[in-house]
């Protein structure tokens, strides 16, 4: 906008900054990016799938790429022969992203932070609903996006490749047995993942000579078991009935994030998916609340049929 004063022009040009607009001025729009990228560092950090697989960079919704599914071949040549030429296997592969959403429920007294401060105070907040939504869908498919299929457990039940605890005699033996499951198929595990309730089990292990196979993390390195390392899944996002512990060659799972955050504020909505402490649908405007609505679009599949396995619990015999 510009005014004419006398012999002098003065521009005026507003800009939108996140560290001094309150949230009550400015309901909806992109988190700010500051605050977006630290949101996203930490539902990575917490997220076990983020941890253990390939990531994917995507600037579209839809990304296609090609991977190798298997390496050329190598031969025995006699002097004076011709080298034999042999081609390598490559397999194109669409992954397509889905919009991940969280709504958290918060005191009015937010809508009084600048957006800056607000989205400080929620990242622990988002990133943990983000990152036990996640793995929920890409470990075992629950209420996934993606398809069905897709999942590491419905991959590792498809291929059959499970073995369960107590059934060979010790745990040495039935973590290094499910590890030759994905060797058969000439793939290497690289990462186990599992939730904190199973540490115990991995810490008290020992192998054959009676050494233990578990080393804790020391000097910021990661936990590992018979020298893979462990991603720790939250107990929200795991199914004890299903699996107790995967291994898996993790670069056959890939995950992308395409776009930035976006976000809205109600004042007036019914959460139907959560109750307050009488039971009751929260209703935001008969409590005086305010719900804070964070979508994010993620992106996640699976390449192979047989690069998964699973220790899975106890069998008991009647």
């Amino acid at each position: 906008m510009n005014y004419q004063t006398g012999f002098l022009k003065v521009n005026i040009k507003q800009f939108f900054d996140p560290a001094n607009v309150l949230l009550q001025d400015a309901v909806t729009g992109a988190v700010p990016k500051e605050q977006g990228t630290l949101v996203l560092k930490e539902f990575m950090t917490q997220s076990a799938v983020t941890k253990l697989a390939k990531y994917e960079e995507m600037t579209k919704p839809e990304k296609e790429f090609t991977y190798l599914a298997s390496g050329p071949g190598a031969y025995w040549v006699g002097e004076g022969e011709r080298i034999q030429t042999s081609k390598a296997t490559w397999l194109k592969a669409k992954m397509i992203s889905k919009k991940l959403g969280v709504i958290i429920p918060v005191s009015k007294e937010f809508l009084r932070y600048s957006v800056s401060e607000f989205f400080t105070q929620m990242r622990p907040s988002i990133a943990e609903a983000f990152a036990v939504k996640f793995d929920q869908a890409a470990l075992f498919g629950t209420n996934s996006p993606f398809g069905t299929g897709v999942s590491v457990w419905e991959k590792i039940n498809a291929s059959g490749n499970t073995v369960a605890l107590n059934s060979i005699g010790n745990l040495y033996d039935e973590l290094n047995s499910i590890m030759a499951l994905i060797e058969d198929a000439d793939k290497d595990a690289d990462g186990f993942t599992t939730t904190r309730r199973f540490r115990q089990k991995l810490r008290g292990a020992k192998d054959s000579n009676g050494l233990p196979i578990f080393n804790d993390a020391t000097s910021g390195s990661t936990q590992q078991a018979l020298g893979l390392p462990i991603g720790y899944v939250d107990s929200k996002s795991w199914d004890y009935t299903k699996a107790l512990l995967m291994a898996a060659d993790w670069d056959m799972t890939r995950y992308g994030i395409p776009q930035g955050m976006e976000y809205k504020v109600s004042e007036d909505a019914t959460l139907t998916t959560i109750v307050g402490a009488d039971g009751e649908e929260i209703n935001l405007f008969e409590r005086d609340m305010v719900a804070l609505r964070v979508t994010q679009q993620v992106g996640f599949m699976t390449l192979s049929e047989d690069a998964f396995a699973a220790l899975t619990p106890e069998i008991v015999t009647p």
